[in-house]
Formats: C-alpha cells, structure tokens, sequence
C-alpha cells in the first residue's frame, strides 16, 4: 500500500494547536465566518484528522485535515476548517475531497439509500490579494441535478487588532504578525518603525493580561496564545533578527515555550493525584474539578481520566 502524507507546515501545527488546547477560541471565529450565533457554552466534539482517501489500483492515500469537529447547541452542525499561507489552485480540489470523505466517515444506510452530510467548511488564508476571492464554490454535476455549496473564506490579514478584542478572535493573535510582513525590511532598519511594531505587541499583551485577569481566558490559553504566536514569528521572521527579537522582547521569549505546557502538565498530575486520595467517584469528580479551573480543555480532560480510571469514553462524559 502506498503511503503518502501531506507535510504540515509550521503554520498548520500553530492553527491544529490552537483548536485542540485551546477549543473555546473555535467559537467567535465559527460566528465571524457563517454568522452563527454561538453563546461559548457548546459542546465542542472533534473528529479524527486522519482520512484515508482511496485511489484507483487499491492504493489508499492519508490525507491530513486542520480541523474537523461539531458543535452541539440548538442543533448539531459539522465544520471543517483549514488555513492556508496562501491561496492555491489545488485548494478547493482537497476541500472536496476532505468533504467528502468526512461525510463518508459519518453515512447512514438505511435500506437501500446511503445519507451523506457535508460539513460547513471554510479556510483561513494568512496571505492575500486583491485576486483572492470571498468564497471557493464546489458544483457538482450529478445525475439527478447540479447541486453547489460554498467554503467560505477567512483573510487574517483584513483584521485589525481593535477588530480582534472586539469579536474575540484571539485564534488570529498568532497569525497578526503576517499583516506587517511586507515591512519586515523597514522596521530592520528602523528603530522608530520597529518600536511601532513593539508597540502593538504591548497591547496584544497587555489586552491578553487583562482578558486573564477577568476570567475570560484561563492562564493556559493566554501562555499558549503567546506561545504560538512566537513560534509562527520565528518562522515568518527567520531573516530579520532585529523583528523577531523585538517582538519577543516585548511578548516574552524561550521561558514561555514551555510555560502553557507545565501548567497543563503540572495541573493534570495534582488533579489525578488528588483524585486518586479521595476515592473513585469523589476522585473523578475532584480531579475534572481541579483541570477545569486550570482551564485545562475539556477534551484533554476526557482523556485523562478514561486513562487514569480506565472510563470508556461514553462514561467519562458524565462528569464533565
């Protein structure tokens, strides 16, 4: 069998990290791109990212998607995300056959008719032009008739910082350094230029202090926010040490590396080792109890203890 993975780029692994550590972030960017109105309190359930797409001669081909999840409120709807640097003719061939296959993934047959439900898909372009369009549109020409439906698309890059806080969309805080790309060369040279950039750094931290001391963002979403952030910069900014330096000087450097993940690790060893002090039922309840106001995500939580007390996933649910 022929095994052919599509290689992630740096920009991928910060947007995949983002969504699975950081969930509740997915719900102010899923109400901008489809104008739903999610409250923040829905469940957020997501699907495995590996597909395993079949080609002619037998050959399965695995193909790795950014983000596919449902989110249970009124009514349950799938949606499928993806961010791209940049837009490319092959783009909405993959959305089609990710689609697809996702739909597939999740068909019912009852009787002799096979239902397909297509997610709600959109991608996030870091990069754009004035050529990029609003929406991708698939048309398919079937034998019962032509049936359409479109990807929408997200540009960061049309997002000022004041329209991030406003909406919530801290999801885009790492990829804000692509809106000053262009001037990489300016603020190299210029030390007034670079301190303006420096400056709206300070806000990006101070705002992201803020939201945290409010209780609107745990300490493990604001650390691994500017985590991010720092790795999408080392990689954007590979040649301007002066930019990348700057930056980090401002938002803080290596110690935040690894800062988001002690928490989060330190936080799920008390809690188990609590938990396993008080007893099994009491222990479990402690234990979600102590990760939740950690602000440990609710997904890492579920596995924790499916691990730690050997749940299946259906009876771990409860305590959440």
């Amino acid at each position: 069998m022929e095994d052919v993975r599509i290689t992630s780029t740096p920009y991928d692994d910060v947007f995949r990290t983002l969504l699975n550590d950081c969930s509740p972030l997915i719900i102010p960017v899923i109400n901008e791109i489809f104008g739903e109105h999610y409250s923040g309190q829905e469940k957020i359930i997501f699907s495995p990212n590996e597909h395993f797409l079949n080609r002619q001669g037998g050959n399965e081909e695995e193909r790795i998607t950014d983000s596919s999840f449902k989110i249970e409120g009124k009514e349950t709807k799938k949606y499928h995300l993806e961010c791209q640097s940049s837009t490319d003719n092959s783009m909405v061939v993959r959305f089609f056959e990710y689609d697809a296959q996702i739909a597939l993934d999740e068909g019912q047959i009852r009787g002799n008719i096979l239902t397909v439900t297509l997610p709600h898909s959109a991608v996030l372009f870091l990069r754009h032009h004035t050529s990029t369009p609003d929406t991708l549109k698939i048309r398919m020409v079937t034998p019962g008739g032509t049936i359409e439906y479109d990807i929408y698309v997200m540009k960061s890059q049309q997002y000022t910082l004041k329209d991030i806080f406003q909406k919530n969309l801290l999801l885009l805080i790492p990829f804000y350094i692509f809106s000053h790309e262009t001037r990489f060369k300016e603020y190299e040279k210029d030390e007034t230029k670079l301190r303006m950039l420096q400056n709206e750094y300070e806000q990006i931290k101070n705002k992201l202090e803020e939201l945290t001391s409010q209780g609107i963002i745990s300490e493990y979403t604001r650390c691994t926010i500017i985590d991010m952030s720092n790795k999408v910069l080392e990689h954007i900014a590979a040649k301007y040490n002066s930019v990348k330096e700057g930056v980090k000087a401002v938002m803080g450097g290596k110690v935040l590396e690894y800062e988001a993940k002690t928490i989060k690790k330190e936080g799920i060893k008390e809690g188990i080792k609590q938990g396993i002090e008080q007893g099994i039922e009491q222990g479990i309840e402690g234990t979600v109890s102590i990760l939740k106001n950690l602000g440990i995500p609710a997904q890492t939580i579920l596995v924790k203890i499916q691990e730690q007390y050997h749940l299946s996933p259906e009876a771990s649910k409860k305590y959440l």
